[in-house]
């Protein structure tokens, strides 16, 4: 045999050596080998259907493929990422800290804790959610069974199930023990004891994949904790709503400080439906009153008509009449505001089409009044805004009807016309008519008439400009600008 032959030989022999001790070293740490001890330990009557979910979950974790040079870690297909624990506990919940320095430390735990518990509910949720459908399971208790077993498998922690009620309702509840778990242990590793719980992404973890089995909201709270020098990590999960009850009456029997904070998770969702409560209760509050008042302006409109039956004198007759559709202008915003489901805002050219509408009754059939506002994009405004314009335009259209047209101009020809245009931020109100005109001299400002003075009151009110052509014999137009801010929603 040649030398050559022999150092091949020996290259061969010494690679042989190399792979039995890395194939032994594999076997020695390989999870799944010898006698199966259960990762989770149960009340007897759960026993059958977690050890028939070990035997699923194992079988699924089995399938496990590290490929580096792809970055790549697969079971059963599934792509999976590994991360230092200590970076989502203890090391985490220090930058926050440092992050949130000038909040305090409490508050800074606070945010730090909030947001582990609600990144972990979610990725609970999804894990189930996809493992579930993988795996075909269908029936609640099958999909729970799954999880502490996948929990396991997967780093989290081993569980061990002290006590339940789990039904698909608010009574659903279940007391456990989360032994081994990544959030304790990287403080007990790194030599650190807590004031507090810190096993967060535990209790979202699992309270997540129970909701996603059972279909119901779920919040778990950690009530020991070894990290804090308690003999085990113990949670609680229920629903939302029973959640304080549970606390509570676990407090009392196992002699424990009561003073805990639901998840924020379900505290924001508490917050929100308070919030959505009160404000649908002040917007039926507030519609209420626009009724009362609209109301109110009806029953004192409808006394100045009873007492204008008594009057002899056309021009206090006319006075009377003018002050009702004044007050009705009033109303009408009231009432639209009632009716609208926003009772903040009230739509302009429904308004404006409102006033000229009763003034057409007033005033009877044969005027031919117009309202144009197509060019009017943000149609919703403000209540006292609408107020002013409401008011403006039912003096100017009263002015064109009480001075443009005399007794002998014929009807037919009477045309009056509301323009309501948008440019940019400012909208223009226009009334124009092709009546008799004005006086060359004449001045708004100089006028004894207490509808001119409601105009340039109401136009000083909303910072508005007023821009006024006539040609006798010819009409005259009043245009009102004014800036505006169109409402976000």
């Amino acid at each position: 045999m040649s030398d050559k032959l022999k150092k091949q030989i020996a290259v061969l022999e010494q690679k042989i050596k190399e792979l039995e001790i890395e194939n032994n070293s594999l076997r020695e740490n390989y999870p799944f080998k010898g006698e199966k001890k259960s990762v989770v330990t149960t009340p007897i009557a759960y026993k059958p259907i977690f050890d028939q979910a070990e035997e699923l979950v194992s079988g699924y974790f089995k399938k496990l493929k590290f490929d580096p040079v792809k970055a790549s870690i697969l079971i059963d297909d599934e792509r999976y990422v590994l991360m230092r624990a200590s970076s989502l506990s203890i090391d985490f919940l220090e930058e926050i800290k440092r992050l949130y320095s000038h909040k305090g430390n409490d508050e800074a735990i606070r945010i730090g804790q909030n947001f582990l518990f609600d990144i972990s509910h979610v990725i609970g949720l999804e894990d189930a959610r996809a493992f579930h459908k993988k795996m075909k399971l269908t029936s609640p208790i099958e999909k729970l069974s799954a999880g502490p077993v996948h929990f396991a498998y997967s780093g989290w922690a081993s569980v061990e199930i002290i006590d339940g009620t789990p039904t698909p309702d608010e009574n659903f509840y279940l007391e456990y023990h989360h032994p081994h778990s990544f959030e304790a242990e990287s403080w007990i590793s790194n030599n650190k004891i807590s004031d507090r719980p810190v096993c967060i992404m535990n209790a979202g973890y699992s309270s997540g994949w129970c909701e996603e089995s059972f279909g119901i909201p779920l919040t778990s709270i950690e009530v020991t904790c070894r990290a804090k020098g308690d003999e085990k990590c113990t949670f609680i999960m229920a629903h939302p709503n029973k959640i304080e009850a549970h606390l509570k009456k676990e407090s009392i029997k196992a002699n424990l400080d009561d003073n805990y904070e639901i998840p924020l998770f379900f505290e924001r969702k508490v917050v929100e439906q308070k919030i959505l409560k009160s404000l649908e209760e002040k917007s039926i509050l507030l519609k209420e009153v626009h009724h009362r008042v609209k109301n109110n302006l009806q029953l004192i409109s409808s006394l100045l008509n009873l007492q204008s039956h008594h009057l002899s004198d056309q021009d206090s007759i006319d006075m009377f009449s003018e002050t009702r559709n004044r007050i009705k202008a009033i109303a009408l915003v009231h009432e639209k505001l009632h009716q609208n489901a926003n009772v903040e805002f009230v739509n302009l050219n429904d308004y404006l089409q409102s006033i000229i509408d009763l003034l057409s009754d007033s005033i009877g059939a044969n005027n031919n009044i117009k309202l144009d506002g197509s060019t009017v994009r943000n149609n919703k405004i403000s209540l006292d805004l609408a107020l002013s314009c409401g008011l403006i335009l039912n003096e100017l259209i009263s002015n064109s009807i009480k001075y443009a047209f005399p007794k002998n101009h014929p009807q037919n020809d009477t045309l009056i016309q509301a323009i309501i245009s948008e440019s940019n931020d400012s909208y223009t109100m226009t009334v124009s008519d092709n009546g008799v005109g004005l006086p060359k001299d004449f001045s708004l400002s100089e006028q004894n008439s207490i509808g001119f003075e409601i105009i340039l009151a109401l136009v000083d009110q909303i910072d508005g400009t007023i821009d006024l052509k006539t040609e006798v014999g010819k009409g005259t137009s009043i245009s009102i600008k004014f800036q505006y801010a169109a409402p976000n929603s």
